[in-house]
């Protein structure tokens, strides 16, 4: 597991988004461990700003030289900000997921979400159950 690049500073999610808190919005993107076995990220389907996501069901796509897989909502919320850099530079993903290839911005419903995520060393311990 050494391998991932886990910040303490954000929350995780079983499907390997992280959460990082900012003010009263929440932004979210993909893990290390996610865009590692991803690969090379070729393209990605994002919500419209103002649209409702539900905790655990898909909100966009993301695609990748390997496979295509949804994104999941890691909280319920309306999502407040995208980033749209990522429709010319999907790659950005790869380069800096934990900042420039962040992907979208929700305004939570219920802060108890967020507080349900996984802390780092609980993701990490996560993946490290899944490699077994």
């Amino acid at each position: 597991m050494d391998d991932y690049k886990i910040p303490n500073d954000r929350r995780y999610s079983s499907e390997d988004e992280w959460v990082l808190k900012s003010g009263s919005q929440l932004r979210v993107g993909v893990s290390d461990y996610a865009q590692q076995q991803l690969g090379d990220i070729v393209f990605l389907e994002l919500p419209q700003v103002g649209t409702s996501v539900t905790r655990g069901t898909a909100f966009g796509v993301i695609e990748s030289v390997k496979a295509v897989s949804d994104l999941s909502a890691p909280v319920s919320g309306t999502v407040v900000e995208v980033n749209g850099a990522l429709e010319e530079e999907p790659e950005r993903v790869n380069e800096d997921c934990y900042g420039e290839g962040w992907i979208i911005a929700i305004e939570p419903v219920d802060d108890s979400e967020f507080d349900a995520l996984m802390e780092s060393d609980a993701y990490l311990a996560y993946l490290s159950d899944r490699a077994d």
